[in-house]
């Protein structure tokens, strides 16, 4: 009945035989089934087809039929039903074909319209037959069951094994499996300690990007174990990055806890697939404290938090983040009075100096309105760190010890890293140096290579030992005996070492986040600060608006006073002159001189030195010339012999002439003025 459906129209085109195994060791290890489906070729020779006709498609061993992605002999098929060019089909059965309901009933569909046959283990068919069409559909829905069933026994036994821990997944590097299949501390002491060190510095920067700065300052390496390759195993020594310590940070095996179900597979429209982090509260098992771990889970949950709230500063809300750069004291701490948002930083310039001000702008940004509020920084991170001095004062002793022995603590790890890190070269260039002496010396093709080798290897020893005994000698030289004991005499001297300039104000910060969960601003006539502790605790400040800068510019009363009683005597330079002499000082804590004093006379509307002395008589020397009927130059040679008294002259040339009332001058011929008889009376003369 089968051969019936063989027509001579099939027999004119080719048939082709489609192979496919699931996986590389079935491949290797099930050859029974792959032998039964290339022996369908005599099926097909048996139905009337040449040998030359019948074309065997086997590049899709050990890849699985669930989809087409990445089938690229499955797609030649479907190729070449749809233009026409097969006669017949060949699979062992339909899984072969297709493991996907969609992708099993489009073949059917291109061949039931090019009229082409199907062959599997059973028999012949012919998609154009509603019962061979039927049945086939039947096989291919029954196939995609059967690899549900399949897959859900494999999910079922993985998850059995998960609820009790004892599932192997491959573990991080710092992780390895004993013998006794349990999960357990890597025994190489530098990869312990690489491990350690970061946890110890992320505990202690409270930031990964501070901890990856840390390693490159140092020039500490880190580990990574290759998972695939020909060196599959082995361990890389190279700078980590911030991807890797977050890698590190986030997982919590480390924390010696089993958990299964941190990822999901999501299959994406393409064929392709991506990981999908899951939250925490999403794990499906979680089991701390199943094995040994570098961390105890209640610090891993801690070091969570301060990473959720480091992220935060790059997220919509902005709402805290880690301590940075900038002299900005409440920093992420800050909440508006007004409408319940953070509020940022801007930073300017004042006096040759950055200032913060704290900016609420989340209704300006969220729906294009006005910004809350903005309230000067100085003022508010002044009253802070009054505040925190006042808080700090009883425990300063203890935080200073604290801070020995954490300077103490991380030198020593970073001598225990650069340490080891000279034993493993020490030890490879060993290991160069045996291979070395074990070859035959006429064998000069590998001896060479050995010997290069080991060159390299004792190179990149004295290089590590070089750099340990540097930096030991530094670490030793910042924490000597002085340093120890400068730090003990500083313990009662919290305010000075708070307003030291030397202090990081980044350290500053992470005291004000130890003490401080938030402040709350709200500036109206007055500016109010609301403090929340971290134990619960309030405090309230109150503080003076800052005076507009029209006012704080706006000379005293007292100095225009003095201008005004000067002016009666000097000139303006003169006045500048005795003003900085008597301390006097601008609103910008300058000195004064002659364009200040000149713009103190135009603002207050006072009159000058010079308007003062006409308004007291004194004349120009164009008129005193005019009224003796002189030449300038008499006025000036006047001057020089005392008969008259100049009292101003400035940069323009003006002067002004006192004429003394008991000065008498001798009036000689041609109209001269000489000491000879016929005396007048200057006064006489300007009288008359």
């Amino acid at each position: 009945m089968a051969e019936l459906k063989v027509t001579t129209e099939h027999l004119k085109r080719a048939a082709y035989l489609y192979v496919r195994q699931s996986t590389l060791r079935q491949v290797a290890e099930h050859g029974e089934s792959t032998q039964r489906q290339y022996a369908l070729r005599a099926r097909a020779i048996a139905s009337g087809w040449p040998i030359e006709r019948i074309h065997v498609i086997d590049c899709d061993l050990g890849k699985s039929g669930s989809s087409t992605t990445a089938r690229e002999g499955f797609q030649q098929l479907v190729s070449e039903v749809a233009l026409g060019k097969a006669g017949i089909v060949m699979g062992l059965e339909v899984s072969r074909l297709a493991r996907n309901s969609a992708d099993w009933h489009r073949l059917i569909e291109l061949c039931a319209l090019t009229m082409t046959l199907i062959l599997d283990e059973d028999g012949i068919y012919d998609p154009a037959n509603f019962n061979d069409r039927l049945l086939l559909g039947l096989k291919g829905t029954m196939s995609e069951a059967e690899l549900h069933i399949l897959k859900a026994r494999m999910r079922g036994g993985q998850l059995n094994k998960a609820r009790r821990g004892e599932l192997e997944m491959c573990p991080p590097v710092g992780l390895v499996y004993r013998n006794d299949r349990t999960l357990g501390l890597d025994p190489d002491a530098q990869v312990q300690n690489a491990i350690r060190l970061v946890f110890d510095t992320f505990e202690r920067t409270e930031s990964a990007v501070q901890t990856v700065r840390f390693f490159r300052e140092q020039a500490l390496l880190f580990p990574r174990r290759l998972r695939a390759g020909p060196n599959k195993g082995d361990l890389l020594w190279a700078p980590p990055n911030h991807a890797r310590i977050l890698q590190v940070l986030h997982n919590p095996r480390y924390a010696g806890a089993f958990v299964y179900g941190r990822t999901r597979t999501r299959y994406r429209p393409d064929g392709g697939s991506s990981v999908v982090r899951v939250a925490k509260a999403d794990w499906q098992f979680v089991m701390p404290g199943m094995y040994q771990g570098y961390i105890d889970w209640e610090r891993f949950e801690a070091n969570q938090r301060r990473l959720a709230d480091n992220a935060r500063a790059f997220g919509g809300e902005r709402r805290s983040g880690p301590a940075r750069e900038g002299p900005a004291l409440l920093q992420g701490r800050v909440v508006c009075g007004l409408c319940g948002e953070r509020m940022g930083v801007r930073y300017s310039q004042e006096h040759s100096r950055i200032v913060p001000t704290y900016v609420c702008q989340a209704n300006a940004v969220r729906r294009a309105g006005w910004t809350c509020q903005t309230v000067p920084g100085k003022l508010v991170d002044a009253a802070i760190a009054a505040l925190m001095i006042e808080l700090l004062t009883p425990m300063s002793l203890a935080v200073t010890l604290e801070v020995q022995r954490e300077l103490e603590a991380r030198a020593a790890e970073t001598d225990a890293a650069r340490r080891q890190h000279v034993e493993r070269m020490r030890y490879e260039a060993e290991i160069a140096r045996r291979r070395y002496m074990k070859v035959d010396p006429d064998n000069r093709l590998v001896a060479d290579a050995l010997e290069a080798e080991w060159n390299e290897k004792l190179r990149l020893h004295a290089d590590a030992a070089e750099d340990y005994e540097r930096r030991s000698k530094q670490q030793a030289a910042a924490l000597n005996a002085e340093t120890r004991r400068r730090i003990l005499d500083l313990a009662e001297q919290l305010p000075r070492i708070w307003h030291d300039s030397r202090v990081d104000v980044r350290e500053r910060k992470r005291i004000v986040r130890l003490l401080i969960d938030d402040v709350t601003l709200i500036k109206a006539e007055k500016i109010t600060v609301h403090v929340r502790l971290s134990g619960g605790a309030t405090r309230s400040l109150v503080l003076e608006r800052p005076l507009p800068i029209a006012q704080i510019r706006k000379f005293k009363p007292e100095l225009v006073a003095e201008v005004d009683r000067l002016l009666d005597y000097y000139c303006d330079r003169e006045i500048a002159e005795i003003l900085n002499q008597n301390g006097w000082r601008t609103s910008e804590a300058k000195p004064f001189n002659l364009k200040k004093i000149a713009f103190i006379r135009g603002a207050y509307k006072l009159a000058s030195r010079y308007d003062r002395l006409r308004h007291c008589g004194m004349l120009t020397t164009r008129e005193v010339a005019a009224r003796f009927g002189i030449a300038k130059t008499t006025v000036q040679e006047w001057g020089r012999q005392g008969l008259i008294k100049q009292c101003y002259a400035d940069s323009l040339n003006r002067g002004l002439w006192e004429i003394p009332s008991n000065t008498t001058i001798l009036k000689g011929r041609g109209g001269r003025r000489s000491r000879k008889p016929r005396t007048t009376s200057i006064t006489a003369q300007l009288s008359g």
